[in-house]
């Protein structure tokens, strides 16, 4: 996307939508959950109010200017810095996309407002809704989800249950597990007889393969996501991007920020300030350089720097 917006961005390479234009409607980073896995960070802003963070009228202009002037994506998901359904007015961009494009619209939801009626009928214009479920207790959504105080486990899964009965479109159900805290294979037994309760079209399984917001945030395996996948019924997929396969635009700026992190570390967020890019993009990127080892992740002051080994570093000064 050439052009510069400021509430789109991409389309980035996904595993499982392809190319995918992002609508981002909440400013960093303003969520219902703290999640110990989050790629993006530490939640900045923890909140269960609902309310207009993003002007929508604006969010449609770009989306129009978009759809004009290039208007090329297997998917338009509503994801971002945050969880897109705290935005009041979501269901009127999904509706939007929905009315005046073809490319399926896609929600990507912790899960955590669809005990809400008005939210449900919101989410109800996407073509795909991805729903979250890593908990089968309160105690466990505390220590993986670290929810808001006003919410609970039992509002998460009524809501879901909810959904799936009303929506008509495609529901995938994500569990995100986290060695040591949910994945055990009696605690993923709890969470596959929750997902059979809700029973999505789909449950797919994940793990930290990219830096998460907490060091303790250990990755499964990939044989080990395969035996625990059998667990659900119908069998869960994997969806962890242990290997991922990108185009040559992504491989080019992967290549940038290598170049730019051997000459001095920097955060996830500085180098989305350089590049101009969103920091879902920046993460992306910095997933495959941690995962293949070019890039390593120093924690200092509460603050996640990346940086090339220190040979590399001595070798490119």
């Amino acid at each position: 996307m050439g052009k510069k917006y400021h509430y789109l961005f991409g389309p980035v390479p996904s595993r499982r939508f392809g190319r995918s234009l992002g609508v981002d409607l909440s400013p960093p980073k303003t969520c219902s959950l703290d999640c110990v896995f989050c790629q993006l960070g530490r939640t900045t802003k923890k909140s269960a109010d609902r309310k207009e963070y993003v002007p929508t009228a604006d969010v449609i202009f770009e989306l129009k200017d978009w759809l004009k002037t290039d208007g090329q994506a297997d998917y338009i998901t509503l994801s971002g810095s945050g969880e897109p359904t705290l935005h009041s007015r979501f269901g009127e961009v999904l509706a939007f996309i929905r009315e005046n494009s073809s490319i399926p619209a896609l929600l990507l939801t912790n899960g955590t407002m669809l005990y809400l009626p008005e939210v449900r009928e919101a989410a109800s214009h996407a073509s795909i809704v991805k729903a979250s479920l890593c908990a089968w207790d309160d105690a466990s959504y505390t220590k993986v989800n670290r929810p808001h105080p006003e919410l609970r486990f039992d509002l998460l899964v009524e809501g879901e249950k909810a959904f799936r009965a009303e929506y008509t479109g495609t529901l995938f159900l994500e569990v995100f597990l986290i060695r040591g805290m949910n994945a055990r294979p009696e605690e993923v037994k709890k969470i596959a007889a929750l997902a059979h309760d809700i029973n999505p079209d789909r449950v797919q399984l994940n793990t930290a393969v990219r830096p998460p917001a907490e060091d303790y945030a250990l990755p499964l395996t990939k044989d080990e996501l395969e035996n625990l996948s059998a667990l659900f019924d119908p069998k869960a997929e994997i969806i962890a991007e242990f290997r991922a396969r990108h185009g040559s635009r992504f491989e080019a700026n992967q290549d940038a920020i290598l170049a730019m992190l051997k000459r001095r570390p920097c955060t996830a967020e500085q180098i989305a300030e350089v590049f101009g890019m969103h920091i879902n993009e920046v993460s992306k990127y910095l997933g495959k350089l941690t995962g293949n080892q070019q890039v390593l992740l120093e924690r200092r002051n509460g603050l996640i720097y990346y940086t090339a080994p220190s040979g590399e570093r001595r070798r490119n000064a």
